[in-house]
Parts: C-alpha cells; structure tokens; sequence
C-alpha cells in the first residue's frame, strides 16, 4: 500500500513539473469582441387581436367541392342561395353526385325546368333541417325530424350507420358558418301533394 501511495505522488509530482514547463506555448487565447449593446424594439404595449377566419356558409362549403355540382346547381335553380347562405342556422344532409346521378334522369331533368321550381323546392327543402345537429346530437336516436318544408324525414341514429329514411351518412359534421353538413348517398324524395 505504501509502495501505492509513493508512485501516486511520484507521477502527481512529474504531472505538476510538466505543467509548469516554462518552455512550453502559452495556449491561445480567443479574443472576443465586446458585446453590442443592442436597443430593445420599440413596444407600444399594444397587442394586435388575429381576427378570427370566418367559416364559408354552407353554400360556398358545397360550392368548394366538385362532389356537389349538381346540388349546388339545384339550389341556385330553386333560388335557395340566399336562405342557405343566410343568418339562419341549418342542417344539410346533402347528397352527392353520384347519389344525383343514381335518380331516373328523367325526373332529375324535370325538377330543374324553371316550370318545376316548387317541386325543386319541395325536394330540396326535404334535405335541410332547421337548426344545427351534429352526428352527436344525431346517435342513438331513432325519430322524425321536420325538415324545412315541414316534412318529416326519419333519422336512425341506432345501428352502425346514421341513417336519414334510406340514405346512409358517409361523412358528417362539416362545419360551416350557419350550420353543419352531413354527406349523405342517397337523393331524398318526400311524397308530392297532388
């Protein structure tokens, strides 16, 4: 143990005479430039509010998407533009094209003859609820909803799929600025008054 300590100190010793080698480079030293001294920006103390982005209405949301062309159509034939557009706060269970394109041509071609305006209506009007539901509000329910033009649509929300009479809601709650859409597949037809 003593041999121990003395090579410890030995090699403690030789360590310390190297390092005072007055023989040896002095290290380099980094001059560093003084700091800048740097003025702070000018603070009014105001904070400038980011406005909120307001959503589209649910015409322009419709609009956006070529999968709507032909519903957007119709509602600008049925006049329905402004009220969809409007203050007030709607559902839409919109279909699509393809739920368009599903219908007899023939019938589709004549509820978009300007003679045909209120059929057009009736139709359309069929597929918009007043008020905002979303698929929340909408599941585990199984109920009649009036729709705009105060004819009851069935919407099941107890299965697996929410469900608007047959049509089956592929996509729902998209948000707009006066109310929500759910994409639906099917055309929905109520029954004409004769």
């Amino acid at each position: 143990m003593k041999t121990l300590l003395m090579t410890t100190i030995a090699a403690s010793a030789l360590f310390l005479v190297a390092c005072s080698d007055n023989n040896a480079p002095a290290p380099e030293t980094a001059s560093v430039p003084p700091a800048e001294t740097v003025e702070p920006a000018p603070n009014d103390n105001a904070f400038t509010p980011v406005e909120p982005v307001a959503l589209p209405s649910l015409v322009d949301v419709l609009g956006s998407s070529p999968d709507f062309s032909t519903l957007v159509a119709a509602i600008g034939a049925a006049d329905l533009t402004e009220t969809l557009s409007g203050p007030g706060t709607y559902t839409i269970f919109a279909p699509t094209n393809e739920a368009f394109s599903a219908m007899d041509p023939a019938m589709l071609e004549d509820l978009m003859k300007p003679e045909n305006k209120d059929k057009l209506v009736t139709v359309l009007s069929y597929h918009v609820v007043p008020g905002k539901l979303s698929s929340s509000d909408l599941a585990g329910k199984s109920e009649p909803l009036a729709s705009l033009n105060n004819k009851d649509m069935l919407v099941d929300g107890t299965g697996d799929n929410l469900m608007v009479n047959t049509a089956t809601v592929k996509m729902g709650d998209i948000e707009a600025s006066n109310g929500v859409i759910h994409v639906i597949d099917t055309v929905l037809l109520p029954r004409f008054e004769e």
